[in-house]
């Protein structure tokens, strides 16, 4: 079967889910939203056309009749109402219109728009626009915005642009404000992002933990790697893969201070002695986005995909969530371990689900909150 024939079977089969009159009742009785575009209903009283997820106040059997297409509905006589819009596009395709179009604005824009300009676009409040797009899109039109422009900058400069002219071109009107922005944004100085990295020094050590092999790398601003394993070789051969261009090697000896400090982590992640760890957090907006609400779960406590998803203003993307916990560099310094799967089970882990399995139980034990870990 191909999709296409796939597609059509699949609306079909909706059509005859409200074919009869007690499917389509049962609809109205619920206001479901499944069966939109599937029929009509008019109110006699009321002389108007709804859609079956309208919110009005349900009306009485012997003054309702149902309809197949709007064009039925108007040829009895009745007019589309003003609250659900039969006449328009669904709500969910007019609000994904709207903000596509608000995307192309901010992209097209040399300065990110104010948020009135946005929404006088888009023929609503700056209230209930940033509502709109933010439930759409997943982030704020400030995040979009700032998102677009950091693939612009590290596109521009990837492709050999110099730096003052990726800096206009992206939408800053000041080189000052670039900079303030650019360790964020590159992970490094512009410059060296240009050259794609080369030459970044990447200093790691391997240590022993609980959980077998702990290797810590560092760059420049903090720690930017935390990886477990069992192979010493292996987990250096995997830094490496992961900072292709930088120059990678073993670190100086005052760095044992550091792996003691993260092996302290791995061990007990509900430790608070001492200063925390500086990190080196390199992500797209959206990863830093999921990575600090992961770092908001308590030890011993856990969400799952779709919670992180919600808690970020994103309930749709808990797939992306998940691929946001895969990416992951620092091990339990950013707890990707306390993100499980919606029925209860462990779901993935980069470093090995025994190994989810193990820190979980320890935070949950030294937290004295019992119980077993999902499964």
């Amino acid at each position: 079967m191909t999709a296409a024939t796939l597609s059509v079977t699949t609306v079909q089969e909706a059509d005859d889910a409200f074919a009869s009159e007690a499917a389509r009742w049962e609809a109205l009785r619920r206001r479901d939203p499944a069966a939109d575009g599937h029929f009509l209903y008019s109110v006699a009283t009321t002389g108007v056309y709804c859609r079956p997820s309208c919110a009005a106040r349900p009306a009485r059997p012997e003054n309702v009749a149902f309809f197949a297409t709007r064009a039925e509905a108007e040829r009895a006589g009745f007019r589309p109402c003003k609250r659900c819009r039969p006449d328009l596009p669904p709500r969910a395709e007019r609000e994904a219109a709207l903000a596509a179009a608000a995307c192309r604005q901010i992209e097209a824009a040399e300065e990110m728009p104010s948020l009135a300009a946005l929404a006088e676009a888009a023929g609503c409040s700056p209230h209930h626009f940033h509502r709109l797009f933010r439930r759409v899109v997943g982030v704020t039109p400030k995040a979009y915005a700032d998102a677009h422009r950091q693939r612009r900058v590290q596109g521009d400069l990837g492709a050999g642009s110099g730096v003052t002219e990726a800096i206009y071109a992206a939408g800053f009107n000041s080189s000052g404000r670039f900079y303030e922005a650019a360790d964020g944004m590159l992970g490094m100085a512009p410059s060296r992002y240009r050259a794609g990295g080369v030459g970044e020094a990447v200093g790691y050590a391997v240590g022993r933990c609980s959980l077998g092999c702990v290797l810590v790398a560092a760059a420049g601003r903090g720690v930017c790697a935390i990886m477990l394993g069992d192979d010493p070789a292996a987990l250096v051969a995997e830094l490496r893969a992961r900072f292709l261009r930088a120059v990678v090697g073993p670190a100086e000896a005052g760095f044992a201070g550091v792996v003691a400090a993260v092996v302290r982590l791995v061990d007990d992640p509900a430790a608070t002695d001492g200063a925390p760890l500086p990190l080196d957090i390199r992500g797209t907006a959206f990863q830093r986005r999921v990575w600090e609400a992961l770092r908001q779960i308590p030890p011993g406590k856990t969400a799952s995909y779709a919670e992180v998803a919600a808690r970020i203003g994103a309930p749709r993307a808990a797939r992306a969530v998940a691929a946001a916990c895969g990416a992951n560099k620092l091990a339990v310094a950013v707890p990707c371990h306390r993100v499980v799967a919606s029925d209860g089970g462990l779901g993935g882990y980069h470093w090995g689900v025994a190994r989810k399995r193990a820190l979980l139980d320890s935070e949950r034990e030294r937290q004295g909150l019992g119980g077993e870990t999902a499964t």
